[in-house]
């Protein structure tokens, strides 16, 4: 029959203070993470830990008391020893326990309170964890972002290490490789598919591309988020697009036709006699389609007359020659012009 006064080395009146302080001395010196190899030394463990997992608790050590090693479970008769069934050395820890003969108590008591706490977190630690989100920024040029394309991007993500697999160490030493960190910084290349008709401010999410998960789980994923430069013609407004188109000052008092620009190309539109800058001219369905719409916006071509510069004084003779028959008319030849003169006297009146 085992005595567990003996095994901790106190006697039967030994208080329940005494008891784990007895336990904690022989712990320190017999527990297997500071013998390793030592079967000797594990055996030791295992008793000592029994023989206080027993006189710590007033009603086992009261049966024992009675009893002995065999009824320490059982009560008189019983058929077991310390443990009733197969199972784990450590069967019955509670590795999370916050009581006197926790695991975590054994690890603060011989290691320290940090590396008692490390000891219980540590089993969470093995969880599988999801990989962090990565974020790209792309800047697309106007016609690459209306008609797609496929681009590599270049990333900077960590890589499970090799060396360590991810642990962060290779025992005994911390792993150079990562320095401790289980993963290392590595580029890679992708090549991404942008859709025809994205918008800037729009994220594209490339799944499984992020960081790596931790202990098995799975890896984050990266978004690409759409930067668009200026375009030296064209301004986008959701799926419509416009331009502003130049016309002379006879074009625009003769009328006549024009070719302006089109994402496919040129297109011809007809000046009216007597156009105006800032008249607008719509061309449906010759906008961007986007990624979300059925089919094209339209793009809108706003006029703006040009006013003739570094005249000759042919040129001068002539225009004053125009403006004063132009006068002679009356307000028929501007008819704004009428219209701003009534509205100015309205005001100074």
């Amino acid at each position: 029959m085992k005595d567990f006064y003996q095994i901790l080395g106190v006697n039967k009146n030994a208080s329940v203070s005494e008891i784990k302080k007895a336990y904690r001395k022989l712990a320190r010196k017999y527990h297997p993470d500071l013998n390793p190899g030592d079967k000797a030394s594990e055996q030791k463990f295992k008793e000592i830990n029994e023989a206080h997992e027993t006189l710590k608790d007033p009603e086992k050590k009261k049966q024992y008391d009675l009893y002995g090693s065999l009824g320490a479970h059982n009560g008189p008769g019983g058929q077991g020893g310390s443990r009733s069934r197969g199972g784990s050395d450590f069967e019955g820890f509670d590795f999370n326990s916050t009581g006197n003969s926790s695991f975590g108590d054994i690890f603060e008591t011989i290691f320290g309170n940090a590396a008692g706490q490390r000891a219980t977190a540590g089993r969470k630690s093995r969880r599988p964890e999801p990989g962090e989100d990565l974020n790209y920024s792309i800047n697309l040029n106007f016609m690459d972002a209306a008609n797609g394309i496929e681009t590599p991007i270049q990333i900077s993500h960590k890589q499970t290490c090799p060396t360590c697999r991810g642990t962060g160490k290779v025992i005994p030493e911390p792993c150079i490789a990562c320095h401790g960190q289980g993963k290392i910084k590595k580029q890679k290349t992708l090549e991404v598919k942008i859709p025809a008709g994205i918008d800037g401010g729009m994220r594209i999410r490339s799944a499984g591309n992020g960081e790596p998960g931790t202990n098995g789980g799975p890896a984050g994923d990266l978004y690409i988020e759409i930067r668009l430069k200026k375009h030296d013609i064209f301004e986008r407004d959701g799926d419509d697009i416009h331009c502003s188109v130049p016309i002379s000052i006879v074009t625009a008092s003769l009328g006549g036709e024009i070719d302006v620009p089109t994402l496919a190309g040129k297109a011809a539109i007809d000046i009216p006699e007597g156009t105006q800058t800032g008249k607008q001219f719509r061309l449906r369905g010759k906008g961007i389609k986007g990624v979300r719409a059925s089919y094209p916006g339209d793009l809108y071509c706003h006029i703006a007359v040009e006013t003739p510069v570094k005249l000759s004084e042919h040129q001068r003779k002539l225009l004053r020659e125009l403006d004063e028959s132009l006068k002679k008319g009356g307000g028929k030849h501007s008819p704004s012009g009428d219209s701003w003169t009534d509205r100015l006297k309205s005001f100074f009146s």
